[in-house]
């Protein structure tokens, strides 16, 4: 089994989400964070005064599969979020070890 996390920009989670029902993923989490990389925030002008934004808003989404799902998964992430433009985000794949549906007490596959 696979978790994948996702970090993606704001807007693309509606494109995400439908490219990952459609592969027939079961369900996610998503939470709304902050955060930068190589672009380290920028500079924004409001009411003639300069400022900069170190934390870019942006989504995470959260996605347990089995590990024969996990390639096509990430494939559709990304093909579904990329913009090319700087601040696409990132996708990370971690080994899972252990999953326990808390309802039915069913475990690690049979629990996805």
């Amino acid at each position: 089994m696979k978790f994948i996390i996702a970090v993606l920009k704001p807007f693309m989670l509606d494109p995400v989400r439908e490219a990952l029902t459609e592969l027939g993923v079961q369900g996610m989490t998503v939470s709304e964070v902050k955060g930068f990389g190589r672009q380290k925030g920028h500079t924004e002008i409001y009411r003639g005064a300069e400022y900069k934004v170190d934390f870019l808003p942006k989504t995470k989404i959260e996605v347990a599969v089995s590990d024969d799902m996990a390639e096509k998964v990430v494939e559709t992430i990304e093909k579904s979020a990329h913009t090319g433009k700087i601040g696409d985000g990132k996708i990370f794949v971690l080994d899972l070890a252990h999953v326990v549906r808390i309802r039915t007490g069913e475990a690690d596959a049979e629990a996805l």
